[in-house]
């Protein structure tokens, strides 16, 4: 059956990122340049590690890298450990195994902690792990808080209590996790934290931050750094100076100074419930369709969900036909999940009528592509996820408050 197409005006982005910015923060990119070694950009780069500082949870050092997400993780790893160390990795999906790959690159002994796919890291088994390991042959802990992957979350305060007894130092991924939920570096004891800025802050690809413990800079003054642009060492001295060691992507600075502006003025216990809300919608829809959630219960991601495939349609067949069709952009599954997942983000300037509007879509393209859906059961769902009151807790402690446009 094929259902009345109109020309795309507009496109609806859902993929786990880059993700859809604000109109005021892409503005902020057109300003003029200024100069990178000037106090103007001092006090820009000031204002964004004060932003970023109580996100993180931390009142340590924050350094910025013109770089992705991946670029943090490897700015973070080859920084801190030499060839030969022997590092513990917890990947719960692709860029958990993209961590692995990392430090192998750079010649770190790596052990593998397997995890299922669509199941968190049960932090009862990364506690037994570092416990038998009584020699400390360990020196590093690798670890995901969100996966994008697979639409998982990791516990963190969890796998905080699993690693502290052992010592280790503990780097983390939450390049798709930070500002989406609460994190608490310093109190959870993480010793580097990476995020970038195309996530959950909503700001354009290009940069990457990440937080260091004392004992993180202790570790990296004693390394040996096979790398230049990389090297943390003079990340943290031309810092200390209101700089960057290499020309920084100024523009994405601006962009990322407003963004990190909305976000607090939008508070941080509204965005988290922002995010977990879409979640919940999207779930619901899924669901009503008849497409099993991918994570495991207690593991769901707040800013992607997963979802499988309705049985006796192609996936690569369905993407297409929401883009090409109905402008709206989704995401598959990648290596080993390729064509048995469908992705759908929460994260960027998103509405909650974008939400229901792109489930919509995705009604339409499953009857197109002949799968049986009872019309508006996924709409209704997520729409009644949206509206109904709060059976729980709401962000400021109260009970029983219906949801408002502070989460759209």
């Amino acid at each position: 059956m094929v259902y009345y197409r109109t020309v795309m005006k507009k496109s609806l982005l859902f993929i786990p990122g880059p993700v859809p910015v604000a109109e005021p923060v892409l503005a902020a990119m057109s300003k003029p340049m200024i100069d990178h070694r000037g106090p103007a950009f001092a006090e820009l780069l000031r204002g964004i590690v004060e932003r970023l500082q109580p996100i993180f949870g931390t009142k340590s050092e924050i350094v910025t890298l013109g770089a992705s997400g991946t670029g943090g993780l490897e700015a973070a790893l080859v920084s801190t450990f030499s060839a030969g160390a022997k590092l513990l990795a917890c990947p719960v999906g692709v860029f958990g195994q993209r961590f692995v790959s990392i430090a192998r690159a750079y010649g770190c002994n790596v052990e593998v902690l397997e995890t299922p796919l669509g199941n968190a890291l049960d932090p009862g088994a990364l506690a037994s792990r570092l416990r038998a390991d009584r020699d400390k042959a360990i020196k590093g802990v690798l670890l995901t808080h969100n996966e994008t992957s697979t639409g998982v979350e990791n516990n963190m305060s969890d796998l905080a209590e699993a690693t502290r007894e052992h010592g280790a130092l503990t780097l983390v991924d939450s390049v798709s996790g930070m500002g989406a939920s609460d994190f608490r570096m310093d109190d959870w004891g993480f010793d580097l934290v990476v995020s970038a800025s195309q996530k959950v802050f909503a700001a354009p690809p290009g940069l990457a931050m990440i937080a260091l413990s004392r004992r993180a800079w202790d570790a990296i003054e004693r390394a040996e750094i096979p790398s230049f642009y990389f090297d943390l060492r003079k990340a943290r001295e031309f810092a200390s100076l209101g700089q960057t060691p290499w020309t920084p992507p100024i523009s994405i600075l601006f962009a990322l100074d407003v963004a990190l502006a909305r976000y607090h003025a939008e508070g941080a216990k509204h965005v988290w419930h922002r995010h977990a809300l879409y979640a919940r919608a999207i779930r619901a829809a899924f669901a009503a369709l008849g497409m099993r959630i991918f994570s495991a219960p207690g593991a769901h991601s707040n800013t992607v969900v997963a979802a499988r495939i309705p049985a006796g349609i192609s996936a690569e067949a369905l993407l297409k036909t929401m883009r090409e069709d109905r402008g709206v952009i989704l995401s598959g599954g990648q290596l080993e999940l390729k064509g048995k997942i469908v992705r759908m983000g929460t994260m960027g300037d998103v509405s909650q009528t974008d939400v229901l509007g792109a489930i919509g879509a995705l009604e339409i393209a499953l009857l197109e592509n002949d799968v049986e859906v009872q019309i508006g059961s996924a709409v209704q769902a997520a729409l009644r996820t949206f509206i109904k009151p709060d059976d729980e807790q709401n962000m400021d402690g109260q009970t029983g408050v219906r949801t408002t446009a502070a989460s759209s």
